[in-house]
């Protein structure tokens, strides 16, 4: 159904455009016989205004992939650097759960690890709406973020990094074998808020898929069962994920990425000091107001990457920034 409701909607726009073209551009051919220059101008404005309409439903095209359209897990880790990468991670935590909000998806948080001083030191969320994964598997990488240091009371300039790495949602008619002997199960109390029970029980889940070293791990529930049917899906989509990353020609530069959440290995930077500017180190992409960007305005980087990863090339810098 979900399928069905796509490609109608996608039907009847290219239908709805298609008309709309032609309506207007047989206005101004009218209006051009009878000299008749009000009928022409509102017709082309109405044609500059589909322009908008018609880059909107370009970049959907680009969410074609098998999984693009479900729902999507995003991992956030802070780097080395102790309380400063902390403070990054939840700043991007943030920045996601911003960008979600405002494209009217929903947030779940499924687990997070809370710093010693300030920040988190990992995250887990599940954001649900349409092409979530579709948008958010771009943005898997290493994230490198240049400030005065709010913690640092000679108000230096520090680099810090954090990691974000996205998998889809997998529904049931996706079958995949686990076998136990491929995985170790552990227990733990969860940590922050819940109450005296989440914080006094074992309820927290964390599951090792030791062929692959894949972690996934939830305390969002105070029942150790639910936790653990929540980790189990959660797994079977990581390593769903694991394998769609083998068909591209990428994986093996992707996953050298993960080795490491540091110098060399970001996607992007965003400065804020000494001057003010974020930057896509794969497709060039920039802006000048990172504080949009930290408030969640990330459409222009992420439809770049897609336009990158399906065409080879990215948007014009210009068109985007």
């Amino acid at each position: 159904m979900r399928e069905r409701q796509t490609l109608d909607e996608s039907i009847s726009g290219v239908r709805s455009l298609t008309a709309a073209v032609e309506d207007n551009t047989g206005l101004i051919e009218l209006g051009e016989e009878e000299g008749d220059e009000s009928v022409v101008s509102e017709a082309e404005a109405a044609l500059k205004a589909l322009r908008d309409e018609v880059a909107a439903r370009q970049v959907e095209t680009l969410l074609s992939g098998e999984a693009d359209g479900n729902d999507a897990y995003l991992e956030v880790h802070a780097g080395a650097g102790g309380t400063e990468s902390q403070d990054w991670a939840q700043m991007l935590l943030r920045m996601y759960t911003r960008w979600a909000e405002r494209r009217g998806m929903k947030v779940e948080v499924l687990e997070l690890h809370d710093g010693e001083e300030a920040g988190i030191k990992s995250a887990t969320l599940l954001v649900k709406g349409r092409n979530a994964y579709g948008w958010l598997k771009t943005e898997s990488g290493v994230h490198r973020l240049v400030r005065i240091s709010p913690f640092d009371s000679n108000a230096r300039r520090h680099t810090s990094f954090s990691s974000a790495w996205v998998y889809p949602v997998i529904d049931e008619t996706i079958e995949i074998d686990i076998p136990d002997s491929e995985v170790r199960i552990d227990t733990y109390r969860a940590s922050g808020a819940g109450g005296q029970h989440v914080n006094t029980t074992d309820s927290a889940v964390r599951i090792t898929h030791i062929p692959t070293n894949i972690v996934v791990q939830c305390q969002k529930e105070r029942s150790q069962h639910k936790n653990r049917a929540t980790a189990w899906d959660m797994l079977r989509a990581r390593l769903y994920e694991h394998e769609l990353k083998k068909r591209e020609d990428a994986a093996s530069a992707t996953e050298a990425a993960k080795t490491d959440i540091g110098w060399g290995h970001q996607i992007r930077s965003y400065v804020l000091q000494p001057y003010q500017l974020v930057k896509d180190l794969r497709t060039g992409v920039e802006s000048t107001s990172p504080q949009d960007v930290l408030d969640g305005a990330l459409d222009p980087f992420m439809e770049a990457s897609l336009s990158q990863r399906v065409h080879g090339d990215a948007p014009e810098v210009e068109d985007l920034a």
